[in-house]
Parts: C-alpha cells; sequence; structure tokens
C-alpha cells in the first residue's frame, strides 16, 4: 500500500505533465489559429473539443504530440451521460470500471481477481465495436463529440493536416480491426483492452488506468500519433493546400478555407 507522501508526489507528478502538455496544445493551437489569419485573442472552447474556431465559424480540434493522443480519460459519470445512446456500449463502460473495487488498495492487494473480472466485459464491449454503426458512432463521441467538431487538425513534421470529421469517421470504421489484447508473456492477462488495428498495427486502445490512485477507476482512449497519420494519409488524399504551412484533405477542401481575407 502506498503512503500518502507518495500519493500526494504522483498526483504533482501527474499534474506537471498536464500543465506541459496543457501548454503545448495551447502554443500550438495558437499557431494554427495565426497561421489561418486569426488574431491571439483566437475563439475556442477547449472543454467541448473546439480548440479553435476559423473564419467560416467551424471549429477544430488541434492535436500535436509525438507518440500519443488522450483521446479522453472518463469515469462513470461521463459514460452514463454522453455515451448512453450506443446501444449498451455505455454501461459496457461502467462495467468495466465496476470490475474493480472501490479503492486503489483493495485492487493493489488483489490485482488478479479484478482483471478476471474485466475480461468478460471487454470481450463484450470489443464484439459490439464490430459493428460499423456502433464503431462509427464511439469514435465521433469520442473525437468529435458527436459532430459539434467539425476538422480534425494534425501539427505534424511542422505542417497542419486538416482532415473533415466525416472523413475520420468513415474511414476509421470501414478500415479498422477491433480485437482484444491478448497476453504475450508470463505475468499478463488477457482481453484487458480493445484495440482499433489498421493491418496488424495499433491504432488505439481502450483500457483501464489503474495504474496509481489518482486516475483509478477511470477508462482511457488513447491512439497512437505516428500509425494514425499513416492511416490518414493513405486512406483520406490531400485536396488542397492553404499557405505553406496547412494542407487539407478529403473533403475538408469544400469547405475550408472559403472565407474572405
Amino acid at each position: 500500500m502506498e503512503d500518502a507522501g507518495a500519493v500526494r508526489k504522483k498526483r504533482g507528478l501527474s499534474t506537471e505533465r498536464a500543465r506541459i502538455v496543457r501548454k503545448r496544445g495551447h502554443n500550438d493551437a495558437l499557431e494554427f489559429a495565426l497561421a489561418i489569419g486569426l488574431k491571439h485573442d483566437y475563439v475556442n472552447n477547449p472543454s467541448a473539443k473546439k480548440d479553435v474556431i476559423d473564419p467560416s465559424g467551424d471549429s477544430h480540434s488541434v492535436k500535436s504530440g509525438e507518440v500519443k493522443w488522450q483521446i479522453f480519460l472518463y469515469g462513470p459519470t461521463r459514460f452514463r451521460s454522453d455515451f448512453a445512446v450506443m446501444n449498451g456500449v455505455g454501461q459496457l463502460l461502467i462495467a468495466c470500471i465496476d470490475s474493480f473495487p472501490p479503492t486503489f488498495e483493495e485492487y493493489q492487494a488483489d490485482k488478479q481477481a479484478a482483471k478476471e473480472r474485466l475480461r468478460p466485459h471487454m470481450r463484450e464491449l470489443a464484439e459490439k465495436l464490430r459493428d460499423k454503426v456502433r464503431l462509427k458512432a464511439f469514435i465521433n463521441k469520442s473525437m468529435f463529440n458527436d459532430g459539434e467538431v467539425d476538422y480534425l487538425t494534425v501539427k505534424d513534421g511542422g505542417v497542419y493536416h486538416i482532415f473533415h470529421y466525416t472523413d475520420v469517421i468513415s474511414a476509421m470504421s470501414e478500415k479498422l480491426a477491433v480485437e482484444n489484447s491478448q497476453a504475450r508473456q508470463k505475468g499478463q492477462t488477457s482481453e484487458q483492452k480493445v484495440i482499433l488495428k489498421y493491418k496488424c498495427t495499433t491504432l488505439g486502445e481502450i483500457e483501464m488506468r489503474n495504474d496509481s490512485p489518482v486516475h483509478y477507476k477511470e477508462i482511457r482512449f488513447n491512439m497512437m500519433k505516428p500509425k494514425v497519420m499513416e492511416f490518414l494519409f493513405y486512406e483520406i488524399p490531400q485536396t488542397g493546400q492553404y499557405r505553406d504551412m496547412v494542407r487539407v484533405y478529403g473533403s475538408a477542401h469544400k469547405r475550408f478555407g472559403r472565407w474572405k481575407p
């Protein structure tokens, strides 16, 4: 069992890392806003994933990072409210959380029992998300808040790449395979994650986060940025360019950049 000092230290480190990530994200959003002609006081709404609102009034979720994107990290309250209409997906995510005991200390005392309780729920979650319509709804809600965000805009190689949300969710729901994780070595337990794969490459993982008491009994959805970008570049062709550092893909060219200077 961890003492109070160790818990406070972990929380402090977690808070500092989160602050650094937020600062980097804000800087990238500002850089993108200035690149498309907005001022330093550009409009955004980060609580709704709207990092930048462009001159057409369309919203962008601006992402950067080198390795992973955390799409969400939610507890049961969020799943009860926002994921309740996906034909059982929200309830399954809550069941995954409820597989674990009330406190982190109880989990530490018998991790394997909780992992075994989790397995059938993760199996069922993977089965539900193999349905293309349900997977499309899940990605739309997770990444774009049900279409409230118009574009996924990613900084990669010093360039901002703009994808319309409908192209992203269509490509991902049609092309990604849904699997459960499998134990690869001694001490691991199968079916602890739901994995989104493209041609045998993992693009995303849905998993319980139980590595510390800071985010105990929460579910995290991560996506691997380099692999996601390879996927998007291959599946959604470039269709335009807006200035030197902004490129446009798929159907995004039909609206983005068509405002008057």
